[in-house]
């Protein structure tokens, strides 16, 4: 099966699929006056996935060639065998997503990236597509040892692009708790819970297609009924700036480099995890349900 005929594909069963639950999402929202939608969300979320999209077709030839190169080197090759190979493939590919999706929470460099994903207040289905703008830039390094695994790089790519369909449509709230594949795979429930400000939502659910890799690496939390999802950042932007929804993080990020600090202090400002402060003003996740854990004590 050629590349450009997957592609289309892809393109074919996706759009139609987008439509028709996000179509059922908007009517339902509006029928049960839900505010589930708004236009200024739902543009922003145009305009941030139109950037990504825009940067990851002027990289993907260079990815390709990244991937080809390292592919040279395989240890292994599962080629005589279509199911094995692709099984392994999109299990290897949702893998490693977990681990680049894990670095972009804990490491703020990272995180001032995929922040865009996080700041809409709103979640829908259009969420899912409010794009990590500058992903492409680094993403393809995650899929190298998918490559050293004797992986082509356009069967890569592909894997990515169709898990990622999954995970469009696991941002919506009108799906409940879905039984025994709560146990398996990454559900409307558990990505509800990724995308919560609430303390003890912080940093969980990382899984695109597999919730397996959470609870095997310790950042699974299960949605609770007692505690609703607060949507949104815990310090939430409150604008629709196009250069500020993009760049904000970088801003606080200069801000934090201009205090009276030592130098390990100023590099924790950039890589270490997000809300890590020299003198405790701000506090990071951890920190954040550690006392929380300490009150209800």
């Amino acid at each position: 099966m050629g590349e450009q005929f997957r592609e289309s594909l892809l393109i074919m069963i996706s759009v139609p699929v987008y439509a028709i639950v996000i179509g059922f999402e908007f009517f339902y929202s509006h029928l049960k006056h839900k505010g589930l939608y708004s236009a200024k969300g739902v543009l922003a979320n145009v305009y941030l996935t139109s950037l990504n999209m825009g940067l990851d077709f002027l990289l993907r030839a260079f990815c390709l060639i990244v991937l080809n190169y390292f592919n040279r080197y395989k240890f292994m090759d599962l080629s005589a065998w279509p199911v094995l190979y692709w099984a392994v493939l999109i299990i290897s590919e949702d893998f490693m997503y977990y681990w680049l999706h894990r670095v972009d929470h804990y490491c703020r460099f990272f995180w001032a990236v995929h922040v865009t994903h996080h700041s809409s207040e709103e979640f829908n289905l259009t969420v899912g597509f409010r794009s990590s703008v500058f992903q492409p830039l680094y993403r393809f390094m995650y899929f190298i040892p998918v490559a050293l695994m004797g992986f082509d790089a356009l069967d890569i790519m592909f894997a990515y692009s169709a898990t990622q369909i999954f995970g469009i449509l696991v941002h919506t709230q009108t799906v409940g708790k879905l039984g025994l594949l709560e146990y398996v795979i990454v559900t409307p429930s558990h990505h509800r819970v990724h995308h919560g400000s609430n303390v003890k939502y912080l940093d969980k659910n990382m899984g695109m297609f597999l919730i397996i890799w959470d609870k095997l690496f310790g950042t699974f939390q299960a949605e609770d009924a007692n505690e609703p999802v607060k949507y949104g950042l815990t310090t939430n932007i409150k604008t629709y700036n196009p250069l500020t929804m993009v760049f904000h993080e970088w801003r606080n990020i200069l801000k934090d480099l201009k205090k009276k600090a030592p130098l390990r202090a100023k590099f924790m400002y950039v890589f270490g995890p997000p809300g890590w402060s020299h003198d405790g003003s701000t506090k990071t996740s951890s920190q954040l349900r550690a006392q929380l854990t300490g009150r209800k004590k």
